[in-house]
């Protein structure tokens, strides 16, 4: 298939998945029937920087990818800019990336977010529903309930931390038995997570 058909297809399919469209978003089982409203207010410039996802709620979008991680960057406009990275099918194999923006929800304590990879006509929700004090963690999640994430500033925390995380998404009412666990490599000696 030729590179542009490709990214075509991918970036519709990344489209319908975070808008609950086509028969495989449709199909995503709901982990959540009653996704609550965000716990906190986001402080934005304390939320942008990288985040690894330690688990998710397996969607056709990211099938088969590893060391995942997001990049959050303030942009011109009061808009965020997200790439999300990861290796496909393990974690030696390729990276593929994509690029996304998010504009902040007016009334939502800047804790939900309209979120498009593919222009202003396609838009998801991206809501972050718990986050640490001092920024350490969150969990975001969408309004549908087939969408989860749980995100921290380090690749591999100790156990105690996922378990506390994984809990904590049990707490917001979420299936916890769907979480699809990421694998990720720890940071090298000396290197600070971003």
């Amino acid at each position: 298939m030729p590179r542009i058909a490709l990214v075509s297809v991918v970036l519709c399919t990344v489209a319908c998945a975070v808008l609950g469209l086509g028969s495989a978003a449709a199909a995503s089982p709901v982990g959540n029937f009653n996704v609550p409203a965000p716990a906190k207010p986001v402080d934005v410039d304390r939320y942008v920087g990288r985040y690894y996802e330690l688990a998710r709620y397996e969607n056709i979008f990211q099938r088969g990818c590893e060391a995942v991680s997001a990049d959050y960057s303030k942009i011109p406009g009061g808009m965020i800019r997200i790439v999300n990275i990861c290796h496909d099918k393990g974690m030696d194999g390729p990276s593929r990336s994509v690029n996304g923006r998010a504009k902040l929800v007016e009334g939502s304590r800047n804790a939900k977010f309209k979120v498009s990879f593919l222009g202003p006509a396609f838009l998801g929700d991206y809501w972050v529903l718990d986050r640490a004090d001092d920024y350490s963690w969150a969990i975001v999640a969408d309004r549908s309930g087939k969408f989860l994430w749980l995100l921290h500033r380090q690749p591999t925390p100790g156990p105690a931390e996922i378990a506390f995380l994984v809990n904590r998404a049990k707490t917001l009412g979420f299936n916890t038995a769907l979480l699809r666990f990421t694998k990720q490599t720890p940071l090298a000696k000396g290197e600070t997570a971003r």
